[in-house]
């Protein structure tokens, strides 16, 4: 059954990012929620907190989540998003790559800076993300993206959030026969660029292409604390694929476990969500 509209997977492929109305029951995000509060109670090895300054408000961030807490790990296998994955993928399979959840204090000065999610970490293929805030967000405290730059053909060096700037201050770098360059300063000048955000309510989400470029507009410090919940799926072609010194603690965590450059995307720390093993 289809569970998105032709125009909506379209607007994905040709966009790069589309918003989907009222498709997670508040049964799910209140779970997100639980298990948020839960995993800053007790951190995971994966968490961080972006905002360096002593006493300021905090920008957290853990991913690898769902293998911690009970409540994210039921979400990845059981609410829509890997059917919906599927539809705007074309995919046969999907498969989860991994997840993060975000919260930003009220008060907090820091965004996430633009960048494309593709050089964070070892994989390749055809690859979505979701997108879910747990609370209402406007389109100017949300995420915006660059329309059509899943298409342009470009790498772009990962870009750290604490402070924002790219992983190699030296121009462009190539790994694996793969060149990256610096990412466009979006943020400086957005008005230069064809951007899409939205007005979300609780259950709208959005799905964008691992390649789009992405980040955060508000120059103004946030009044409430904002909760974010992201999850990486690919299509059946996801593969380990090698990217730069970058990404070398995160590739240590699955090396651990036996993953190797080439490797198809599955087995335990990747697991088929889509159809329902």
């Amino acid at each position: 059954m289809a569970l998105i509209s032709d125009e909506d997977i379209a607007a994905f492929r040709r966009d790069g990012a589309v918003a989907l109305r009222s498709v997670f029951p508040q049964e799910w995000t209140d779970k997100l929620a639980t298990a948020m509060e839960a995993s800053l109670a007790a951190p995971g090895p994966n968490y961080v907190n972006h905002a360096k300054t002593p006493g300021a408000p905090a920008y957290h961030e853990d991913f690898w989540s769902w293998e911690t807490r009970p409540e994210f790990r039921d979400f990845v296998h059981h609410s829509p998003c890997a059917p919906l994955a599927a539809e705007l993928l074309g995919a046969s399979r999907v498969n989860l790559v991994m997840d993060n959840w975000f919260m930003r204090e009220a008060g907090a000065t820091s965004r996430p800076p633009f960048h494309q999610d593709l050089s964070y970490f070892d994989f390749a293929g055809s690859m979505c993300v979701l997108w879910l805030p747990l609370e209402k967000v406007s389109a100017e405290n949300g995420v915006a993206f660059v329309k059509g730059s899943h298409l342009w053909g470009k790498h772009f060096m990962r870009v750290r959030f604490t402070d924002g700037h790219k992983a190699d201050e030296s121009g462009e770098v190539t790994v694996n026969g793969v060149t990256y360059g610096p990412p466009p300063d979006v943020a400086a000048d957005p008005e230069a660029h064809d951007l899409l955000s939205w007005d979300l309510d609780l259950g709208d989400c959005i799905f964008f292409d691992m390649r789009t470029l992405h980040g955060g507009l508000a120059t103004k410090p946030q009044t409430e604390t904002s909760r974010r919940y992201t999850l990486r799926m690919t299509a059946e072609d996801g593969m380990i694929r090698y990217r730069g010194d970058w990404a070398a603690e995160e590739r240590a965590m699955f090396e651990a476990r036996g993953y190797r450059d080439g490797d198809a995307i599955g087995g335990e720390m990747f697991p088929q969500l889509w159809p329902r093993p």
